[in-house]
């Protein structure tokens, strides 16, 4: 198994997980409310993380779609990330959406080269 495919599966597993807490955890519904996001946008959000961990898993079946779900991924945790600035969270609380953002845009790129 080649380093592309451990960070595949380290992504996904991670999103499932990120995905389901967002949708069912008072945490979030909290975490959310002080972003200053609405309940369809906290939906939404762990809907789209759902369904990007679940297209990156299908990457032995379809290149393009893993490189698509990568690249959303990516998209997604840019805007984690700019929400984190805005509501002036540290570096620390900022950090994992930075990393999955750099993470998910080096599996796309990776892919999309395979396509």
């Amino acid at each position: 198994m080649n380093t592309l495919y451990i960070l595949i599966y380290l992504s996904s597993i991670a999103f499932l997980f990120f995905g389901t807490t967002c949708l069912f955890t008072p945490h979030m519904r909290t975490e959310f409310t002080r972003f200053g996001l609405t309940k369809l946008q906290r939906q939404l959000t762990g809907v789209l993380q759902l369904v990007g961990a679940v297209g990156l898993l299908l990457f032995k079946f379809s290149f393009i779609l893993a490189a698509i779900s990568a690249t959303g991924l990516s998209l997604l945790m840019l805007m984690g990330f700019i929400v984190r600035m805005r509501v002036k969270d540290s570096v620390y609380e900022s950090s994992p959406a930075f990393i999955f953002m750099v993470l998910n845009a080096i599996i796309a790129f990776k892919l999309w080269l395979m396509v």
